[in-house]
Formats: structure tokens, sequence, C-alpha cells
């Protein structure tokens, strides 16, 4: 894993779900995450990608356990998130955040940015108003936003200077570990850029951990360190950024990165994956990808 501390480590975490169907109710089980293990080094990227409905932001979010896990052990700061309370988990909380892919619906529209922004740090922390208020202009100027405009409301900035805002809210209380639920995604391809060479100045000032999520390949190779190939539910390959893309394994990251759109002729021979991902009601038995993959084989 590289040096430097580790500041989340994950063992065999399983999260299902139970899925009723048709006027009788039938009832189906859904594992969205079926035994996945990771690690992240403090002031590094674990990338996480994937296409759609593979599993990615049910794990990010059990995690932080927004999401419960059904079984399996998850280590943050060398605290067994797994085995605290409520209250327990609460309190921690201050250690491990979020950043939402909606930058529109994840902020109160009620609510002005300096509220929204010290509002952890009303909760969490006995400062002054004063102390209050000079902490979230500071976390307003570090990531690009002017602080007089501290007192306007969300609609009136764009979907660029919101996720700033987010991102802000993200970091108020100095957490060691940040989810990054596809923080882009939503952006202007124009405004991406910005946000992820803003996320890539934050972690070098604050040595903050996080786990990017992402279905984008091109995009999680820009930021991450490390990263976790997933596919209904598990990951099938795994491996420091730069060796992933240059020698991928497994047929579906040699797909993915296929369909990476490149000016230059491609050194690689890898096809474009066809056809659709299979239910997560109904996963193929053996390897998930193998109705998928050019290379199959009985053995698959």
């Amino acid at each position: 894993m590289g040096n430097g501390n580790c500041v989340v480590q994950v063992r065999d975490i399983v999260k299902t779900f139970t899925m009723k169907k048709g006027a009788l109710g039938k009832k189906s089980i859904v594992k969205a995450v079926d035994r996945v293990s990771l690690s992240i080094v403090e002031g590094t990227t674990y990338g996480l990608v994937g296409e759609s409905g593979c599993g990615k932001t049910t794990l990010a979010r059990t995690l932080l356990r927004l999401i419960e896990p059904d079984s399996g052990e998850i280590d943050i700061l060398n605290t067994p998130l797994h085995r605290l309370s409520k209250d327990g988990l609460r309190r921690f909380r201050k250690n491990m955040q979020i950043v939402f892919q909606d930058p529109y619906g994840s902020l109160n529209p009620r609510m002005t940015v300096e509220k929204i922004v010290s509002e952890s740090l009303r909760i969490h922390q006995s400062f002054s108003k004063e102390e209050v208020k000079e902490k979230t202009y500071n976390l307003l100027q570090m990531v690009g936003l002017d602080a007089g405009h501290a007192s306007r409301y969300p609609h009136e900035f764009s979907g660029g200077q919101r996720q700033r805002i987010c991102i802000a809210r993200a970091l108020a209380l100095s957490p060691s570990f940040v989810v990054l639920d596809e923080p882009i995604s939503a952006l202007d391809v124009s405004i991406q850029g910005q946000i992820l060479n803003l996320l890539n100045d934050l972690q070098e000032t604050l040595g903050v951990a996080y786990l990017f999520v992402a279905h984008n390949l091109a995009v999680v190779k820009h930021i991450s360190t490390r990263v976790g190939v997933m596919y209904l539910g598990k990951i099938v390959e795994e491996n420091v950024s730069d060796k992933l893309y240059k020698k991928p394994l497994h047929p579906y990251t040699r797909s993915l990165i296929a369909s990476i759109p490149d000016i230059k002729p491609s050194k690689h021979s890898f096809s474009v994956v066809k056809g659709e991902i299979p239910s997560p009601e109904n996963p193929p038995k053996g390897c998930h990808f193998h109705p998928r993959c050019q290379y199959a084989m009985p053995v698959c």
C-alpha cells in the first residue's frame, strides 16, 4: 500500500438488500457488496470505479455507516467503526465526512452558506461566535470562494461553486477521511477539472485520505493513488493507479480502459465491453463477468 499510516482498513464487507417484486410481493436478495476488502493510506486517494449499479455508492456509504453492513470489519483511524454505539458513532463522525454527487440537492436552500459550512463547527466544537465566523470564512477562501458571499443562499451560486461549498462543509472539522461520491459527475466538463485540481491541492495541504467514487476511468486516473475496479458487488482488480492503467489484468478493467476516448492511437488491443450488466438479483455463477467476456472459458 505504500508508505504512511493506514487511515481506513476494510475487511470482508457484505451488504445485502431484500427486494419485493410483483403483486404477491415475492422477495429476492440482492448482494450489493460482496466480501470487499480495501485499505486507504493517509494523504492518498483510493479510486473506486465501475458501471452504474455495481455497488460503488453502497460500499462508500457503508464505510461511513450511513448504511449498516451485514457483516465485515471497518477500522478508521484504528477505531473499529462496526462496533461503535450510536452515540460513539455520532462523536466519531467528525473524523470522516462525505461530499455527495448532487451539489444542488445536498445543500439546504433555506440556509445561508455561512450557516451551512459552520453547522458542524457549532455542533461538535466549543467555539465562540467570532471563532466560528473566522473559521467559516477561512474555509470558504480555502476552496476558492469569496468569504464576502457567506451571507448568500445556495441558489445564488453556480454548480461548481455549490460543490466547493459542499467540500468546505466536509472539511470544516478537519476529518482524516472523506468520501467523494461522484463529486464532479453533475458538473459541466469545463468545471470538473477545476474541482479535481482543488481536491488535489487540499489533499496536499491537509493530508486527508479520499475514497473517490466514479464511473469514469479517465477521471479516476487523474486523482487516484490506487484504484479498485468493482463489478456486481466485487472488486475484480486493484492496483497502483499507473500500473493498473498500463497493464490491466482483468478483462473487465481492459474493457473499461478501451472505452476511454483518446486522440492518440491506443497501444492496447482491448475491446470495449459489450452487453448489459446482469441483474444483481440473479448474478452469473462463477466469475460474474463471464457472460460479457471475450476470454471466458469453462473454468470461469
